[in-house]
């Protein structure tokens, strides 16, 4: 490679193929090249690797060895537990090795496995639960257009038997004919509409698993995968064990080309098939220690490191990390005594250095040794940007990408690449909330690295921190590699001092820190350090800094952002604690321990601290005086900074961090800020204002000028408050030519925004043409006596004051009620100890788990998300371990999954059941949380949204007059209006559930009690909610003022304005309907006696009911009392319909058709109990709805019409069942008296069909059933698929299992094998054969 400057700066950068390569896998930037040229045995080896990330595929380009022979990667885990089977359910095999698999598939086991017990666990999985959306993609495309070839074959024979049909039929008249061309035309019907409503859910997988008497192994059966039969059978699957042991890996399919691994857990109960969940972890694994012998300059930074893949991206949430995965993979890397961790992952966080996850990797340092490198994160270029852990925690090492002109020109491609090295625009920036630096050091953030084969690629091309985390992996495994070899003893903290103490400045200025860090790595640099100090005790200085006076809260560094601390000299208490590994000894360590350290300040006249400071191991305080006010506005960086006196060649052994961003005051009325400012390539101009009080919002406006080329910008607004995540906004802004362009954003008044504006680093690199910027800040705001307003229910309105304390504003309130939220309990609590296996913590402690589960039910459909305020969007920052929550039916199809960061998910009618799921060590925790509220918010539908009105008076909701549209603010001047409740005829409408424990309408909400109560909403609607008050809130939002450009909002959604605030209504109780109440409760015409006799007989039947009928014994009493019923109460239609009803329920009788034959006595005993022809008369005729006695009557013919229809539907049924019984012996023995018996069958089902025709629609999904049998007693299949395909859309949720097994039964007699194998794919999801575990 061209020689160049220290920070990688080349003057005309001219490549040739070595350099190429070289640039796509860079090296040279943190000389990791130049170091193991100098000591190729210092090439990683002897040092093991945990990436925690999205999965590692073990037979990925360069991942299968190191140059000494030894495997690349040691375990392959999957520790989110996205990959689990519950594999709990023992078979043992038949005669013929067959075994029945959970997803009702025959598998047959191959004789030559070892099975010393013969049990068998078997489980199932969608395998495109496995996969990432990417490869689902790409599966979906490929199987649809063979399913097509099939349907199109099924569709031209179709079309085909219609039009024989036609040519041998020119004219159809008769019935049967007509009926036998419905069906050939139906068959095409469903076929085409087969095409249009095709959904591939992908195919399912069979797993078992055995102990062979040494280990554990596990098969899958993938033949649904495959198109040519005969592969991917069970038998022919090569069994794995833990990867761990034997290190092998399977395959899915040729198609798929995905690869994957068996982890078999708890006994042989859970399989975890791991697969990766992005290409993102096998990149990243690539960077840190590829090893290509024949293609040396495409190797990794450290070829001789050996891995361990702890995935910690959860397929189940498209790669999202979760408490579990993080946890897991830290148990996992201990327990394999793993030298390095690299994380490229991270998210905001609200608390920096805080956190269940902090203080576990604070153990794993501190403790055990594990040197620990993560992102800093991708959401620069504004300050504070940081993302956790990796940017915001002390034990971590956080990395900051960088770009070196030979990575432009070669792995990014670039005509013209930059003259000299630099961050990349979007790396995140320090410093943190806190005050601490944030990024610790710099790397190459670019490479071209392995990906996984499902990809079908060797290598990909990707940018981010996330690859200048393993870049800086690799190399600090170099230098672990040269201190193993000589015998230097391994500590992160003298690791992370000789990185720090040896970087390359990247940019020229202080404030160049707050991006790069320290700088650019410099490996050799570093090894030369860690020679030199290799007997100085290895420590770390832990600092704690509170402004004097103050005891909390505590930093890590001095961040003076606001304008009043930057306009004053402010004094700062550091507390110096040297701190040692939890193993130090007390009197060889730490009782000698003393330095006298020197301190420096970057700048006496800002940042003054004492000169010398004597440091033992208890710590030492000393006072810094930071005065800003000589400083001009912007951006200013300082540090203070001690030097050991006896070894200043050390370098700092601690920095204390001083960033002040003194911001410009806005003094124009209106207030108004203009800048003029000129761009390059990679130019970030940073502009602090303080927001002056009572502005809301501003309005921005960005002119170019001065260029040829397109021109790409990234614009940042961030601004820090107390206890919650930097407030940002952010924009990137492309100009194809000059021109400008508007943004409006949210601010807070009296706090200090930065604004960053960065010319992309490689956007008009080759134009040399100066990009001018003239950007206008126009300060706009309402300020409001209310944030959060709550209309409490009653006809009152809520008094809102407005005023404009900058400049005239248009008030133009609108509000909407746009969501319903309610909040539920747990109906069920369990706790429990998780397995040693995966969750024993590296302290010795076990991990628990709560499993709490909610009931819900909706009369209607409904886009729903759940809410825990308690835990949701925190997930580095929360002392909770891992929060999981799955919504499913009661057919246990899983509707939605999620964890800290809820999605909305459309959940039909019907009742659903969310499992929460939690974890901690701490088993006090778990037990406070077993009450745990959630909320479930619905999203109502535009027609249903509620907008509120506006009144300039208080009794504009009752009177309807004096409403208020808008208005114009005066400075200075205060107005006041009000917001009105919504009319009661415009709420949306409340159902509420019956006879179901806390479980309520979407519409309905219940605050807990202290009690348990009932409340009587209306007449025979009553809500039991285990001490619950009745009440709906309805959310939305409410703006009060509009931008000055762009479309008009007003009358829509406020959320949509620049700022809006939250509105909450609370629904008063319903209003009970008096008329009906007293109407309900007059005197019955009966005696005495005759209404005592009907409750006695009530009272037996309800006995009978009641009873049980598990055991002989138990049905005999049953029998006897039914007989002893019906002779009392002869012909008396609900007891005849009780019994018929009980013998429907027993479905465990030995003799088929004796049973059978007893529903149909039974039913016809009920048949005969009702006067057909009065009911007939009765339905002939109309009854006066207002007629109290006549909606009696109307209740009570309805009822009986029922018992009959349901009576002659349950004998319709039972004769087929009969048919096809006897049907079966026909086949068998032949018997022409059976057959003839049979044909009697036939006439008495079809004259029990017509009668049903008579009473009701023998098409609809409460009696269809019998039309589809009758159709296909008639051959036909098509107009019986077509009737049962109605009426399963009609039957709603959720799907009833024996509509779908028909439906089943009659693709396969008409032959259409492509959908049989598709509904068969449909019934895994619709009906699994259980939930999912956590």
């Amino acid at each position: 490679m061209p020689s160049g400057d220290d920070n990688g700066a080349l003057r005309n950068l001219k490549l040739n193929e070595s350099t190429f390569l070289a640039s796509l896998m860079p090296k040279n930037e943190i000389a990791a090249d130049r170091f193991v040229e100098a000591h190729p045995h210092y090439d990683g080896r002897g040092v093991v690797i945990a990436i925690f990330d999205s999965g590692v595929d073990p037979a990925a380009a360069g991942l299968k060895e190191t140059p000494e022979g030894k495997p690349k990667i040691l375990d392959v885990i999957d520790c989110t537990g996205s990959g689990d089977i519950d594999t709990s359910t023992i078979v043992k095999a038949d005669d013929n090795g067959c075994i029945l698999g959970t997803s009702g598939n025959p598998l047959v086991v191959n004789p030559s496995w070892k099975n010393p017990s013969g049990e068998w666990h078997v489980g199932s999985k969608l395998v495109y639960e496995l996969f990432t959306s990417t490869l689902k993609g790409r599966l979906k495309k490929e199987r649809k257009k063979r399913w097509d070839e099939k349907n199109q074959e099924a569709i031209a024979e179709a079309v085909k038997q219609l039009d024989e049909f036609e040519m041998r039929h020119t004219k159809v008249e008769d019935i049967n004919l007509k009926k036998e061309r419905e069906d050939l035309q139906s068959r095409v019907d469903l076929l085409r509409k087969q095409a249009d409503s095709y959904d591939d859910k992908g195919p399912i997988i069979d797993a078992v698993v055995w102990h062979d008497g040494e280990v554990w192994r596990a098969a899958l059966d993938t033949q649904n995968l495959e198109d040519n039969l005969g592969c991917g059978k069970l038998a022919d699957f090569v069994p794995l064990t833990n990867y761990r042991i034997e290190r092998k890996y399977g395959l899915f399919s040729k198609l798929d080309a995905c690869t994957c691994v068996l982890n078999v857990y708890s006994n042989g109960n859970i399989l975890s098939i791991v697969t990766d969940s992005s290409p993102h972890g096998t990149h990243v694994a690539g960077i840190t220690s590829a090893y290509h012998p024949k293609e040396p300059l495409l190797n990794g930074v450290a070829p001789g490191a050996q891995l361990i893949s702890c995935k910690i991206g959860d397929s189940r949430l498209g790669s999202m990390e979760t408490g579990t995965g993080l946890v897991r993979a830290l148990i996992a890397a201990v327990e394999h005594k793993c030298d390095l961790i690299n994380m490229s992952y991270g998210e905001a966080t609200m608390l920096p250095d805080y956190g269940r996850f902090v203080d576990l990797v604070n153990e794993v340092v501190n403790k055990h040794r594990l040197i620990f490198i993560s992102s800093a994160g991708n959401n620069g270029p504004a300050l504070s940007t940081v993302g956790a852990p990796g940017g915001t925690t002390s034990s971590i090492i956080g990395v900051g990408a960088y770009v070196s002109p030979a990575m432009a020109a070669g792995a990014h491609n670039l005509v013209e690449p930059p003259p000299e090295g630099l961050e990349y625009t979007w790396s995140s920036r320090g410093p943190t909330a806190d005050g601490d630096l944030g990024v610790s050091i710099s790397a190459a953030g670019g490479a071209v690295a392995p990906v996984p084969t499902w990809t079908l690629q060797r290598r990909m091309f990707m940018n981010g921190t996330s690859m200048s985390s393993p870049c800086a992996c690799g190399g600090v495994a170099l230098l672990l590699s040269a201190m193993k070899a000589e015998g230097i003893p391994v500590s992160p903290y003298s690791v992370r001092e000789a990185l720090e103490n040896t970087c390359i400045p990247v940019g020229s200025s202080p404030e160049d820190k707050l991006s790069a860090g320290q700088g650019l790595m410099q490996v050799d640099k570093a090894y030369d350090y860690i020679q030199k100090s290799r007997d100085i005790p290895s420590v770390r200085y832990q600092l704690k800094i509170n402004q004097s006076g103050k005891t909390t809260p505590t930093s890590r560094g001095i961040y003076l952002r606001e304008a009043d601390s930057c306009h004053r000299s402010t004094e700062w208490t550091v507390k110096v604690e040297p701190k040692f590994h939890d193993d130090a000894s007390n009197l060889d360590q730490l009782v000698p321990f003393e330095e006298c350290i020197k301190l420096h300040s970057t700048a006496d006249a800002v940042v003054r601290a004492p000169e010398y400071l004597l440091l033992t191991h208890n710590g030492r305080d000393f006072n810094i005086i930071v005065d800003p006010t000589s400083l001009s506005d912007g951006l200013h960086y300082f540090e203070v900074y001690g030097l050991d006196c006896k070894s200043p060649w050390r370098g700092p052994l601690f920095r204390i961090p001083v960033t002040i961003t003194k911001p410009q005051s806005v003094k124009s009325s209106p207030p108004v800020v203009v800048f003029q400012m000129s761009f390059v390539p990679g130019h970030i101009e940073r502009k602090f204002v303080e927001v002056p009080i009572g502005a809301t919002w501003v309005e921005v406006t960005m002119k170019t000028s001065g260029f040829k080329t397109a021109r790409r910008f990234y614009i940042d607004s961030v601004q820090m408050s107390p206890l919650q995540r930097p407030i940002k906004w952010e924009s990137v802004a492309t100009f194809s030519s000059p021109s400008s362009k508007s943004f409006s954003f949210v601010v807070e008044g009296g706090r200090t925004m930065e604004l960053a504006i960065a010319q992309f680093w490689s956007s008009g690199v080759g134009s040399h043409d100066t990009t001018n910027v003239d950007f206008e800040i126009a300060f706009h705001g309402i300020s409001i006596n209310k944030g959060e307003i709550i209309l409490d229910g009653s006809e009152a309105p809520v008094r809102i004051d407005a005023d404009a304390l900058l400049s005239l504003e248009n008030l133009v309130p609108t509000a909407v009620l746009n969501k319903v939220r309610i909040p539920y309990r747990p109906v069920d609590a369990k706790l429990s100890t998780l397995s040693e296996e995966r969750d024993k913590l590296p302290s010795g402690k076990q991990t628990l788990a709560l499993i709490l589960t909610y009931k819900l039910k909706f009369e209607e459909g409904a886009e729903i998300k759940p809410h825990i305020p308690l835990l949701n969007n925190r997930i580095y920052d929360n002392k909770f371990e891992s929060q999981f929550y799955i919504i499913s039916d009661s057919n246990k199809r899983v509707y939605a999954m999620g964890d800290v960061y809820p999605d909305s998910a459309k959940l039909p009618k019907g009742e659903f059941t969310v499992q929460l799921y939690l974890r901690h060590e701490n088993v006090q925790y778990l037990e406070k949380m077993k009450q745990l509220v959630i909320f479930i918010e619905k999203k109502l539908e535009e027609k249903d949204a509620v907008r509120l009105p506006f009144y300039a008076q208080p009794d504009g909701p009752v009177t309807g007059n004096s409403s208020f549209t808008s208005s114009v603010l005066i400075p200075g001047t205060k107005e006041a209006f009000y917001v009105g409740p919504p009319s009661k005829d415009k709420l949306p409408k409340v159902y509420i559930t019956k006879s179901f424990d806390y479980t309520v309408d979407c519409h309905l909400i219940c605050f807990p009690l202290q009690q348990s109560v009932q409340i009587t909403l209306c007449k025979s609607l009553v809500l039991s909610a285990q001490g619950a008050s009745a009440g709906s809130v309805l959310v939305g939002a409410i703006s009060y003022g509009k931008v000055s450009f762009g479309v008009n909002n007003e009358e829509k959604n406020p959320e949509k304005n620049p700022v809006s605030y939250s509105i909450s209504y609370i629904v008063p109780p319903v209003q009970v309907d008096e008329d009906k109440s007293k109407g309900s409760s007059s005197g019955s015409t009966k005696s005495v006696e005759e209404q005592l006799e009907e409750e006695v007989r009530d009272a037996k039947i309800r006995v009978l009911s009641n009873l049980k009928r598990n055991t002989d014994e138990e049905l005999s009493d049953w029998k006897e009392l039914s007989i002893s019923l019906k002779s009392e109460y002869p012909k008396y239609t609900p007891l005849l319909a009780k019994i018929l009803e009980a013998l429907m329920s027993q479905n465990n009788a030995e003799d088929k058709i004796g049973h059978y034959d007893e529903i149909i006595a039974a039913a016809n005993e009920v048949i005969e109990s009702i006067d057909t022809d009065q009911l007939a008369k009765y339905f002939s005729l109309k009854s006066d709805p207002d007629d109290e006695d006549a909606e009696k009557m109307k209740k009570k013919m309805d009822t009986t019409r029922d018992q009959l229809t349901e009576a002659l539907y349950q004998k319709g049924l039972a004769l087929a069942e009969i048919e096809s019984l006897k049907g079966e012996k026909v086949a068998d023995t032949e018997d022409a008296k059976a057959a003839t018996d049979s044909s009697v069958q036939q006439d008495l089902f079809e004259e029990n069909f017509k009668e049903v025709q008579k009473w009701v629609d023998v098409k609809s999904s409460r009696y269809g059933t019998l039309y589809v049998i009758r159709e296909r007693r008639k051959g036909r299949l098509g107009t019986a698929l077509k009737v049962l395909v109605d009426m399963i859309q009609e039957d709603g949720q959720p799907p009833k299992k024996k509509f779908y097994d028909l439906k089943l039964s009659l693709l396969e007699q008409i032959g259409w094998t492509h959908l049989v194998q598709y509904e068969k794919q449909w019934m895994n999801v619709l009906f699994p054969p259980s939930l999912p575990l956590f």
